[in-house]
């Protein structure tokens, strides 16, 4: 840290200014500290960067959304004015170094470092992600090594180019980032323009720095496939199995432990009794010493870039409501049959959930899949076929595996008319799609997918879901090559399969495809294109009576909340495809064979906050689509638009906010599913919900203290809901008795 210059501010706010820390994009960081003497760091943005239109309400919003996010291992934000003639922002003060520095001085990281690092990370992302951020920024100089583990900021400084990034993309800066503790430098293709094939072929001698304890997974965080990359709740959890002793002393270099602890002594020993905190001349000695820096970046300023985040919002989240309060959002109709403001929302309030069963495995599911009679528990070891009224093994077990499992962005099983499918590796092949008899456990097929197209080894196919409509299975994914890696947009497949053989059918692929609804019964499927940023996407429709032909096509104008590649954010009821569009408030119905507008309901949010519709799903005979947005989940006929009731969550999720329906993020995966009679869903405070499908109220609800950072899986099967928490498998009936 420097000394301050004679044009420097010697006060920001309430903070009393000590020395100059660096430059950034959008500004000038100090170090300042207020009157009771707390330490920060203080981002003074430039003026002309706040005079970019729009930049304080973006501002605002950036910092009310790293306000929300907090915990173990993130540096919080202590204050902030967006008002001020020149904004700033202040993140508290974290004495330790930052890892770069920390390694050119002290050289490379231990093995129980490492994991410590890549668990500090993780955790933080696992709360980032779950707040629908992204964080941006992860890498040697952004990551702090303090004593009891390592820090990131909330969010990473916003650039022009962070909207076309997504969790998987702060996933694979984690894994660069142990890599370079490891080894003292980034990934062997770094800055070079290899193929993907290159990449994976180069992964084994990249990651042999690495401790056999963190190889496989941090090798996964590399994977030049985002979508194959571990999610950040999936390493979280792939640590804590490995069940490693943690370090008896620190678990830093004893250099850099003893520098810490010295600068630490010294911040919480106060100068004078009249100023209550550290000296500017001690602290400045103190980290201009050698060790040690105060923690911290300019974690929320954005340049002059106005392109929306992956979130879907321009700049963040918007400023959370007090907690315990409703979100206040539901519809207003407009063009719709509906003319009336519809039913008032009715608060959710239920007893809890009584278990049928519960089970304890050797291995924790990574999917679950259930018929009417069975449960397909598949782990990174084996799948398991257990009895759904007892939780006994029902038929023989199998020695299929998926690794990665289901997530926000893979649905890799599902079920149909007495056969469960299911993507899967096997000791002798990889890319498997499979059909098992959930009568007999009998394998009725499994065909091996390429993972590149003949005589052309350029790309790399990489598979994501597995759907079934009537004779059909199909499998969507993503395509990747080196094109692919210096695009921002995503080729997305579609394979078709026999149902009974397991024959391949057909196939297509194109950037027109990115998710890819496949109703349950009918020949037409609906694919969301990928979006380039900054311009418009689409919906259309796919001809599966056609071999996959392209149909009708309606244009997204702003379509960053279709951004996610993997799981469908559009659904399909009683003959109509229905999907959200004008800026993401607006849901539309057409007709699934011709596109012809059936109708349209605009939402839109009492307290003024802008708003994005979550992902659509409807009820097992398509009368019923429900909608979630933020706290309230809406129920409308299928037919015509109608508002059937609105449930409304209360109280605060796990980061503290107001609690929401998981549906309401747009990210995709089974955060909400239907019985004959009952809705099923999860909210922000891990809580999942059955709720009346005729009345909207709340049967029961169901919570695990013990259950992952990430929550839990579960799905429905007949008349069960089944709940895998780490080892745990719980069966609940559907009406909780």
């Amino acid at each position: 840290m420097k000394e301050l210059g004679a044009g420097d501010p010697r006060q920001i706010g309430p903070y009393a200014l000590l020395g100059r820390e660096s430059t950034v994009s959008t500004g000038e960081t100090f170090a300042g500290r207020s009157v009771d003497g707390r330490v920060v760091e203080v981002t003074v943005v430039q003026p002309e960067v706040a005079a970019v239109p729009e930049f304080r309400e973006r501002f605002r919003a950036d910092v009310a959304a790293g306000r929300a996010v907090s915990g173990e291992f993130i540096l919080p934000i202590a204050d902030a004015d967006s008002d001020a003639p020149s904004p700033w922002l202040a993140i508290a003060i974290v004495p330790g170094l930052p890892l770069r520095r920390a390694v050119d001085r002290y050289g490379r990281l231990s093995e129980p470092a490492l994991r410590r690092l890549a668990f500090g990370l993780a955790v933080a992302l696992t709360r980032i992600h779950a707040a629908g951020l992204v964080h941006g920024d992860v890498g040697p100089d952004s990551v702090l090594l303090a004593a009891d583990g390592p820090r990131i900021a909330a969010l990473g400084i916003a650039g022009p180019a962070k909207a076309a990034r997504s969790p998987m993309s702060d996933m694979f800066d984690l894994g660069a980032t142990v890599l370079f503790a490891a080894s003292g430098h980034g990934p062997a293709w770094e800055g070079q323009s290899e193929d993907v094939r290159t990449r994976i072929a180069e992964l084994e001698t990249v990651t042999s720095v690495l401790p056999p304890s963190l190889r496989e997974v941090i090798g996964g965080c590399l994977y030049p496939d985002p979508s194959t990359r571990p999610t950040a709740g999936q390493l979280v959890d792939y640590l804590k199995r490995q069940g490693l002793p943690e370090p008896a002393d620190s678990w830093l270099p004893p250099a850099l432990t003893a520098d810490i602890a010295e600068v630490t002594a010294a911040i919480a020993t106060p100068s004078s009794a009249a100023s209550g905190g550290i000296s500017r001349r001690k602290l400045i000695f103190g980290l201009a010493g050698g060790a040690v820096l105060i923690g911290g970046v300019a974690a929320v300023l954005s340049s002059g870039d106005s392109s929306p985040t992956p979130s879907g919002r321009a700049g963040g989240f918007p400023p959370p409501e007090p907690s315990g309060s409703p979100s206040g959002v539901f519809p207003t109709p407009t063009a719709s049959p509906s003319s009336s403001d519809g039913p008032a929302p009715s608060v959710l309030s239920g007893p809890d959930a009584t278990k049928a069963w519960t089970i304890v495995g050797p291995n924790p599911p990574t999917c679950l899949e259930a018929s009417d009679n069975a449960v397909m528990v598949v782990t990174d070891k084996a799948t398991a076929f257990l009895d759904a009224s007892t939780g006994k093994n029902a038929l023989p077990s199998l020695n299929t595996k998926n690794t990665f499992g289901s997530s926000d962005l893979r649905s890799p099983t599902a079920y149909a008319a007495g056969v469960f499918y299911y993507l899967c590796e096997a000791p002798d092949a990889y890319n498997l799609v499979a059909a098992v008899d959930a009568t007999t456990g009998k394998v009725k097929w499994a065909t091996s997918m390429a993972q590149a197209d003949p005589g052309d080894d350029s790309q790399f196919y990489n598979a994501n879901i597995v759907a079934v409509s009537g004779n059909t299975v199909y499998v969507c994914g993503t395509v990747h090559s080196h094109s692919s890696l210096e695009s921002d947009q995503t080729t997305g497949y579609i394979r078709a399969f026999d149902g009974a053989t397991g024959k391949g059918l057909w196939s297509v692929k194109g950037t027109d495809i990115n998710n890819v609804l496949v109703p349950p019964t009918g020949s037409y499927l609906l694919a969301a294109s990928s979006t380039p940023v900054g311009k418009s996407g689409q919906v259309q429709m796919i001809d599966a009576g056609k071999q996959g032909a392209r149909g009708w096509k309606t244009p997204i104008a702003k379509a960053d909340f279709y951004f996610q590649t993997g799981w469908p954010l559009t659904c399909y009821a009683a003959g109509l495809f229905i999907f959200a569009g004008g800026a993401g408030d607006t849901l539309f119905a057409v007709d699934a064979v011709t596109g012809a507008e059936k109708w349209h309901q605009q939402f839109e949010a009492k307290n003024g906050d802008q708003l994005r519709i979550g992902v659509p799903f409807a009820s097992l005979d398509g009368a019923t689509v429900y909608v979630p947005v933020g706290s309230d989940l809406a129920a409308f006929a299928s037919a015509d638009g109608t508002v059937k009731w609105v449930a409304t969550l209360t109280g605060s999720g796990e980061l503290g906010v107001t609690n929401m329906f998981k549906a309401s993020s747009r990210i995709g995966g089974k955060n909400a599913q239907c019985s004959a009679d009952t809705v099923f869903a999860t909210d922000t405070a891990k809580t999942l919900w059955a709720i009346d499908a005729a009345t909207g109220k709340a049967r029961w609800k169901y919570n695990d203290p013990g259950q992952p950072d990430v929550g839990f899986k579960w799905t429905v099967g007949g008349d069960h809901v089944f709940i895998a928490s780490n080892l745990t498998l719980t069966a609940i009936s559907i009406h909780g008795q």
